[in-house]
């Protein structure tokens, strides 16, 4: 039976307000993969194929992690994380509408510019909602299509909408599950009748000992 489990990255750079700044893991980042890699490693969790998208911080995270050791590392641009401090920039300067400055307003924030993207109400975006949606969707089939265990590390935009792909979420639901996703949190696939069953959401048990528990992060 395929098994997939998709991995977001570690903590990057937090002070980032651009894609290209954002884009590298912050001294965190790279404990917390650490971390993960020595959990898998002391559980016995093996995996036969290993992917990750094509950004810095998914190169980073899969190094820092280990999973080399598991099989050679297959970067697919079709596990990179959608523009959104670009669809963001774009939403102030055409619709007003601010960029947060705190995590609390993305709350309203996050959903108010994913469902302009998917109604096509953002001039210029560099990816439209519906080419998203589909290379999402080619790349999560061709991976499961692969024998053994797949292990993918990549974004939790990306890892949002596998979730909305397989519970069939609407705008708002994607948006909750993209702010719930913790850095280096595990989420598990398994394919049942060539449909996925989603077996694990947002685990992070390499984090959850008390003195880690301030490693626990969103951004």
């Amino acid at each position: 039976m395929p098994h997939i489990t998709l991995v977001r990255h570690g903590q990057a750079n937090t002070e980032a307000r651009d894609e290209i700044s954002y884009d590298r893991l912050s001294e965190l980042g790279h404990q917390q993969a650490r971390w993960l890699g020595a959990h898998m490693d002391s559980t016995g969790d093996r995996f036969q194929r290993v992917y990750c998208g094509t950004l810095t911080r998914h190169i980073e995270t899969a190094t820092s992690m280990g999973a080399e050791k598991h099989a050679e590392i297959i970067q697919d641009p079709r596990l990179n994380e959608f523009t959104y401090f670009t669809l963001s920039q774009l939403m102030e300067e055409q619709h007003g509408l601010a960029v947060p400055a705190e995590r609390e307003g993305f709350v309203e924030h996050l959903p108010a510019v994913l469902g302009a993207w998917e109604r096509g109400e953002i001039e210029g975006a560099p990816e439209s909602y519906i080419d998203f949606e589909t290379r999402v969707r080619e790349a999560m089939t061709d991976i499961a299509k692969g024998e053994g265990r797949a292990l993918v590390v990549t974004s939790g935009g990306l890892i949002g909408m596998v979730l909305r792909q397989t519970l069939s979420l609407d705008v708002g639901g994607w948006s909750k599950m993209c702010l719930a996703i913790m850095n280096t949190s595990v989420h598990r696939w398994q394919m049942v009748l060539d449909q996925p069953l989603l077996v694990q959401f947002n685990g992070v048990p390499h984090l959850e000992m008390p003195e880690r528990h301030n490693a626990q992060t969103h951004l």
